[in-house]
């Protein structure tokens, strides 16, 4: 074979569960993320696509830190090298470890914009905005063709100046593989600092404590939940995961952690015999004695407090008497769809059921329909390859030099 070969083994009509390989005209393999769809159940195994050839060698390049982009590691190969930023390499072991499992592999840091050679390839990675944290795109160039994988980003976080940049000063690209997440949909794509004064607005007009679901591991989202709890004189409770997620990457960014002023940790027994078990007495015994405190304290000063509230947190509040109010307020901060889960349901329930006043505060991780179609604009690429999206063939219109493919079919470059 004399071409460069591209495959979307998994993703080119569905949101979540990329996997894509890049082939060099002598045989050698990039695997481009190796994610769980996000349908599948969290037991179900021998998910890989059956088109992606585990019996020859590859080295796989993780974008980010979600599970619909890495959560299918356990089924490739050992002998695989694995490269990703370091702080996603420290978000993956986490998440496995809370999930009971563990990720026993090495994995090789990547340094954002310089680029890494990996055999035939030079491999770019290009830290980018998501909600995602240390989410990259990654420009590949092989055989004197070059291939920019889009990850998942957006043009409206914290990180935002970062993907306007890159459109302001674009590399030549042959092959732009684009996610399409929000293609036909009303996905909110406000801005955090927006965000942020709407929580403001929130803390200050409720008269109670406000709860609020949002995932641990989208930072953007902590950083505006503080900035709002400062302008409001409220304090930020958050759980023992949620600490973790800050400690761990605390060395790679300047985000809020556990002993700052107006941040604290609650310590429910749940989490902290979870913790235990897995061998983390220290841990819990670090954030107990800095910034934690008792679930039962959240039911003395209500109005001093925001608080993170998820399905398994919701038993030890119980327990605790920090039931709510018609003065409370609690405010889902992630993607509706999300409420379909009946946990999560259940979460809904007990503040409806028990007349606190509910609201959702949240904004998309992904680009906007129109900044995908101006990103692509502005990097003028000979071919689109759209990935990531449900709604593709819909909404082609205002993309350049489209080309469909199926999952498992081979493009020459």
């Amino acid at each position: 074979m004399t071409a460069v070969t591209l495959t979307v083994h998994r993703g080119t009509r569905q949101i979540g569960g990329n996997c894509v390989e890049v082939r060099a005209p002598g045989g050698e393999r990039l695997v481009l993320d190796v994610g769980r769809p996000l349908d599948a159940s969290s037991d179900a195994t021998g998910l890989l696509p059956e088109t992606l050839d585990r019996t020859q060698p590859a080295t796989v390049l993780i974008s980010h830190p979600h599970q619909d982009h890495w959560g299918l590691l356990s089924e490739v190969p050992a002998e695989w090298p694995v490269h990703c930023g370091e702080a996603t390499a420290k978000l993956m072991r986490l998440t496995a470890g809370v999930k009971d499992g563990c990720i026993e592999r090495a994995f090789i840091p990547w340094t954002n914009g310089l680029p890494v050679g990996i055999g035939p390839f030079a491999v770019t990675p290009l830290l980018t905005d998501h909600s995602a944290f240390d989410a990259h795109m990654l420009l590949i160039e092989v055989a004197g063709k070059r291939i920019l994988y889009s990850g998942d980003f957006r043009r409206h976080g914290r990180k935002a100046k970062l993907v306007r940049q890159l459109m302001a000063s674009p590399p030549n690209v042959d092959i732009l593989l684009l996610e399409g997440t929000n293609l036909g949909s009303s996905k909110p794509t406000t801005t955090e600092q927006d965000l942020e004064a709407e929580f403001v607005g929130l803390f200050r007009r409720t008269p109670g404590r406000v709860f609020v679901s949002w995932s641990a591991q989208n930072i953007d989202r902590t950083v505006t939940l503080y900035r709002a709890c400062l302008k409001a004189r409220r304090v930020l409770v958050i759980d023992l995961y949620t600490a973790e997620v800050l400690t761990a990457i605390n060395p790679h960014a300047g985000i809020p952690q556990p002993g700052w002023p107006g941040l604290k940790v609650v310590i429910t027994s749940a989490f902290a015999r979870l913790y235990r078990m897995k061998g983390r007495d220290e841990f819990v015994t670090r954030m107990a004695e800095g910034s934690g405190m008792p679930a039962r304290v959240l039911a003395e000063s209500p109005r001093r407090w925001v608080i993170m509230t998820r399905p398994s947190l919701i038993r030890d509040y119980r327990r605790a008497g920090v039931n709510p109010t018609t003065e409370d307020a609690w405010c889902w901060s992630m993607w509706r769809g999300y409420l379909d889960r009946e946990d999560n349901r259940r979460v809904q329930d007990w503040f409806e059921i028990n007349s606190a006043s509910v609201c959702h505060i949240h904004t998309s991780g992904h680009a906007s329909a129109e900044d995908l179609r101006a990103f692509a604009a502005a990097l003028k690429p000979l071919i689109v390859v759209p990935i990531h999206g449900n709604a593709w063939d819909e909404h082609v219109r205002g993309f350049p030099h489209i080309r469909r493919l199926r999952d498992g079919e081979p493009m020459l470059v």
